[in-house]
């Protein structure tokens, strides 16, 4: 599908997406691009053959690329695009796989003024706890939905050909307004990710005089398992995110009280019948869920 791709960024996604474009044959070479502090991952996923070549300057990266994937966390977007700049290509497409979209259009129109017609940003909706090349794995993006979100100057052509590119990976694809994604996903994976990073904090903290952790159960470790992702990366992203998941967090402070009233009262009709409501939509959720799609 492509003569060479460059993937900006080697990491649990980055080398995710090496590994498969190369078991899917969509690109016939495959380098790699990072800073000097990214070195030894690099030599690793070249070892790894995730990656075919790798390069610390950016011009000898992206020279003959036809396609670059921009797979570094998403603070580092706009500083990743002015790397880009001096050499972007009219006949490159360009992706990435931030968890926030409004973020990576507001860096696009910071470093050009304008979103370029062959930036076609998207989501994948996988991943998973660890970090780096080594945790890459071929597949990963398999039956897992991939949201792009294009804007009204967007090139048909580069829109096909990313669009293609995911669906070769596995993804199943969809299209959204980049205000809709992040609305979405601030209540389905970062608000989440929020209460499972809050959880750990306050019993944590609680845990050095209590041993709480030495007598929890699977159903913590289950709950809680999210709050073992990476704390930069989620930092950036809620923070690239706040607009939609501040509002949120009032919600939930508003459910919460309301539990609190609850329990307080000993109203057991009210309580078991949040519960119960919450039981059935979450059965309806994973209904959806594991629907084939």
């Amino acid at each position: 599908m492509f003569n060479t791709l460059c993937v900006i960024g080697v990491g649990l996604i980055g080398g995710s997406v090496a590994r498969t474009a190369r078991a899917q044959n969509l690109a016939a070479r495959i380098v790699g691009f990072g800073r000097d502090q990214d070195l030894a991952n690099l030599q690793l996923a070249k070892q790894l053959g995730v990656i075919d070549e790798f390069y610390l300057d950016i011009a000898a990266a992206v020279a003959h690329a036809d396609c670059v994937v921009i797979a570094t966390p998403v603070a580092t977007t706009a500083a990743v695009l002015g790397l880009l700049k001096p050499h972007w290509s009219a006949e490159t497409v360009y992706t990435d796989v931030g968890s926030t979209k409004g973020s990576v259009l507001a860096a696009a129109e910071a470093v050009f003024g304008y979103v370029p017609d062959n930036l076609v940003p998207a989501h994948p909706i996988a991943g998973g706890e660890q970090s780096g090349v080594s945790a890459a794995v071929e597949g990963l993006f398999a039956h897992k939905r991939l949201i792009i979100t294009p804007v009204a100057g967007t090139d048909a052509g580069a829109l096909a050909k990313v669009q293609a590119f995911w669906q070769g990976l596995g993804s199943v694809v969809s299209l959204m307004d980049a205000q809709h994604h992040d609305s979405v996903l601030a209540a389905t994976s970062h608000l989440p990710h929020v209460l499972a990073f809050a959880l750990v904090d306050m019993l944590g903290h609680k845990d050095e005089q209590s041993e709480i952790f030495k007598y929890a159960a699977g159903g913590f470790k289950d709950f809680t398992r999210i709050a073992s992702s990476d704390p930069t990366m989620w930092a950036a992203i809620c923070t690239a995110n706040k607009q939609e998941i501040l509002p949120l967090i009032e919600q939930l402070r508003t459910e919460l009280a309301k539990i609190h009233a609850l329990l307080a009262a000993d109203d057991y009709a009210q309580l078991f019948a949040t519960f119960a409501y919450a039981q059935t939509a979450r059965e309806r959720f994973l209904e959806q869920f594991e629907r084939p799609v």
